[in-house]
């Protein structure tokens, strides 16, 4: 049995700045394409979301952004965890409904590649789960240098060389879940089924 794990493709980020500089725009249409594929598959599908509550930011529930992006073809009657946590397992039931589904096999996706995404899949794999990261239903952001000012524009993050940027980020990320093996790094296409062959 096996399963598609939806982490944090929320609202929370889009109500950032930072979302002009996001890797992966159209990451809701490739989610779906998961989504579409793993329920014609009979897996289960688990939607995740970050909630920080008192913080007064874009992820306190409070604020209404903790939310799936609307674009998104969640259907009602499908688990929906809300973690407070970096990784989907610590705060939420995951492990247990997925014990109880009888599930050993896992494919993530979502936000951040490096941070939410990434950390499940790390502990997924410690766990045991054969895990899949679906490298291109991911994203993330430019991460500034460490010195650099807090109060920067985008603009200013972008230009700055010493700034990581996003797609470097999801392919450093994709390198070493693969080269130390938590995960088997496949693409949208490759999941689906729908690679083209020449």
């Amino acid at each position: 049995m096996r399963a598609l794990i939806v982490i944090d493709v929320q609202e929370s980020f889009r109500q950032r700045p930072i979302w002009q500089a996001v890797s992966n725009p159209d990451i809701a249409d490739d989610v779906n394409a998961l989504v579409a594929a793993a329920r014609a598959d009979g897996d289960l599908v688990v939607w995740v979301l970050h909630a920080e509550p008192g913080t007064g930011g874009v992820f306190d529930p409070a604020s209404g952004h903790v939310r799936l992006l609307p674009e998104l073809d969640y259907r009602d009657g499908e688990t929906l965890l809300v973690k407070t946590s970096v990784n989907a397992f610590t705060t939420t039931n995951l492990a247990q409904l997925l014990t109880t589904h009888g599930i050993r096999e896992l494919r993530v996706c979502g936000i951040r590649s490096e941070q939410c995404v990434e950390t499940t899949t790390r502990i997924g794999s410690d766990l045991g789960y054969q895990m899949t990261y679906v490298v291109d239903a991911t994203a993330t952001f430019p991460m500034a240098h460490p010195d650099a000012p807090a109060d920067r524009t985008v603009a200013e993050l972008l230009a700055d060389p010493r700034t990581k940027q996003a797609d470097d980020i999801v392919a450093h990320t994709a390198l070493v879940l693969a080269d130390r093996g938590f995960a088997t790094v496949r693409t949208v296409a490759e999941v689906t089924g729908t690679l083209t062959r020449s």
